[in-house]
């Protein structure tokens, strides 16, 4: 059975009753977004917990990475990571919702922008930026964010729903420059020779990719090798780029740093090592802001047994 394909949203498309359960979800988030922020915010929390309780062997997921990740910490304190990542999870359902029908000028007062002018210098020179990032929960609301700031391309996942998918697929397309398949990388290289900042996250377990096992908290991780051709071929430098949720409740902070040095060098490894350091800088950071759920570790070097 063929996959479908990402199209702008059309409800007519989904009125199945299939699509029912879906669109009441919709209709919860559209409601809750009357609301100021801290209500976003208390409600996403609960729904963390929620989701926590329902998570089945996600759970068990979870606690292998933070085991793996942060072996010196007691199970109490890995604990409270995860008890927080989940709150954190919940309040990324939140933040979708305030992507999708927040207008700006309820959005920009909760934006602080550090390093901007490491990509302004970067486009003043004639010099391609990749956003280089990670899976943070905060990272569909940093976009948004980033994007009333900064012109920017992404890559995008179909996702499984399609209804869910279409809207997604729609409501990032009216924010960003372009919203491209993983699978067409010719059209983002494109973007990237003609200077459109792109953001790019690469910390996921892609099996059917090229990769190498570069370390990770010190674990050995599959992590692609198409990062450096992708800057290779751009004639890109890379920008390490991070969403943060202030801890206070008042909003964002987006951080963006100076070029990775000597990068591509030339070498798979060596590049693949200095991307998984400068997310696992931004994991210590904020441990409980980072997608534990997913399962990082499950392509394993050959000879050694399974994780999960």
């Amino acid at each position: 059975m063929a996959k479908h394909k990402s199209t702008l949203f059309r409800a007519t498309d989904y009125l199945h009753p299939k699509y029912w359960l879906m669109w009441l979800t919709f209709g919860l988030l559209r409601f809750i977004t009357l609301f100021p922020y801290s209500v976003h915010l208390s409600v996403g929390r609960i729904l963390g917990r929620i989701i926590h309780r329902i998570a089945g062997r996600r759970e068990h997921i979870v606690d292998t990475n933070l085991q793996l990740c942060f072996p010196r910490k007691t199970s109490a304190e890995r604990n409270q990571i995860k008890n927080s990542s989940y709150e954190n999870l919940g309040i990324s359902l939140l933040e979708l919702a305030m992507c999708w029908w927040w207008k700006p000028q309820r959005l920009k007062p909760l934006v602080e922008v550090r390093g901007l002018q490491h990509v302004e210098k970067c486009l003043q020179n004639k010099q391609a930026v990749i956003l280089l990032s990670g899976h943070f929960t905060s990272l569909e609301l940093g976009g948004r964010l980033l994007a009333l700031l900064l012109p920017f391309q992404a890559m995008y996942r179909t996702q499984k729903n399609p209804l869910f998918d279409s809207l997604l697929f729609t409501k990032r397309s009216g924010y960003l420059v372009d919203v491209i398949s993983r699978k067409n990388t010719r059209r983002l290289i494109k973007g990237i020779r003609n200077l459109i900042p792109t953001w790019y996250a690469p910390d996921q377990n892609f099996a059917r990719e090229r990769n190498v096992f570069a370390p990770f908290f010190g674990v050995p991780t599959a992590t692609i090798t198409a990062s450096s051709r992708l800057a290779e071929s751009g004639n890109a430098v890379m920008l390490p780029y991070y969403p943060e949720r202030k801890s206070d409740g008042s909003g964002y902070i987006l951080w963006i740093e100076p070029p990775l040095e000597n990068f591509p060098s030339g070498d798979d490894l060596t590049d693949a090592t200095a991307i998984n350091l400068s997310i696992e800088k931004f994991v210590l950071k904020n441990p409980d802001q980072y997608m534990w759920v997913h399962q990082r570790f499950k392509t394993r070097p050959p000879g050694e047994p399974k994780i999960y």
